[in-house]
């Protein structure tokens, strides 16, 4: 769609060279949400592609995710033997309602700026532990941990100006065993419920539990519970406020779905345990 209200596009190149951020102004990276509706509020665009950030890079404790990379950069990459985890990339991409030519543009970065209860990159970034590493307006760095980056329906703790640099996916966090559950009301549809359990070399159980509530919510147990147990567990701590409703699923059907996905993860993640 054209943006017919744009005057101005930005092109900068270093961080020093980002404008003053004032009102009307926007970020571009892929634009596949920007170019999707009109957006009469803005009046320019700061394109983040001649930033040339490098897609992902992996350190001694660390896998960075630039807020630029594409989905198809993302499912391309070729992950170390002992990421045991690596499945979980291709999973939560494939869990995106887009097509081929939007993962080609779509970006990492973008999904976690949008919000939504079933961005699928929130998904797989707040289980792998991910950090946010956010440029901030007026100079300087902040780093939020996924999981509480998102804190509703397309709310989030960006403040006016603010910019996700990278994301961080500590490589422990790749190591661990994972198992993933994914559910939509039409065979191919938004996802209603995405639950992605992992366990640590210690035994700790992490649920991520997303799409089904409006901002990711994490469990911790020190080692796999029992089905009792985990019921009790997410019933006390996902309060009937906390599940979304939309038209891809009411939240009393998001509740049984959350519930019963973590069950076949607690199974799963327990019959590899044993193994």
């Amino acid at each position: 769609m054209d943006l017919n209200t744009i005057t101005t596009v930005a092109h900068p190149q270093t961080r020093c060279d980002l404008p003053a951020w004032t009102a009307g102004d926007a970020w571009l990276a892929g634009g596949t949400w920007l170019f999707s509706e009109p957006q009469v509020h803005l009046r320019r665009l700061i394109d983040l592609t001649d930033l040339k950030w490098p897609a992902l890079t992996i350190t001694d404790d660390h896998l960075s995710i630039a807020a630029t990379c594409t989905v198809a950069q993302l499912d391309g990459f070729a992950c170390p033997p002992d990421w045991l985890a690596a499945p979980l990339i291709g999973q939560c991409c494939r869990a995106f309602l887009a097509s081929f030519k939007i993962w080609k543009t779509a970006t990492v970065g973008g999904n976690l700026c949008m919000s939504l209860p079933a961005g699928p990159m929130i998904s797989l970034t707040s289980a792998l532990d991910g950090v946010c590493i956010i440029w901030k307006a007026g100079g300087g760095e902040q780093k939020i941990p996924v999981v509480d980056f998102v804190t509703g329906n397309q709310r989030n703790q960006l403040a006016p100006g603010d910019l996700i640099r990278q994301i961080d996916l500590p490589i422990a966090a790749l190591k661990r065993r994972t198992a993933f559950r994914q559910i939509s009301l039409a065979p191919i549809g938004r996802s209603a419920a995405l639950l992605i359990g992992s366990l640590d070399g210690d035994g700790t159980l992490t649920l991520t539990v997303t799409a089904s509530t409006v901002r990711p919510i994490q469990l911790s147990f020190s080692k796999v519970p029992d089905a009792n147990a985990l019921r009790a567990a997410i019933e006390q701590q996902i309060t009937d406020e906390q599940y979304h409703t939309d038209i891809h699923g009411k939240p009393l059907w998001r509740r049984h779905m959350t519930l019963r996905l973590a069950e076949e993860i607690r199974g799963e993640l327990l019959e590899a345990k044993l193994s």
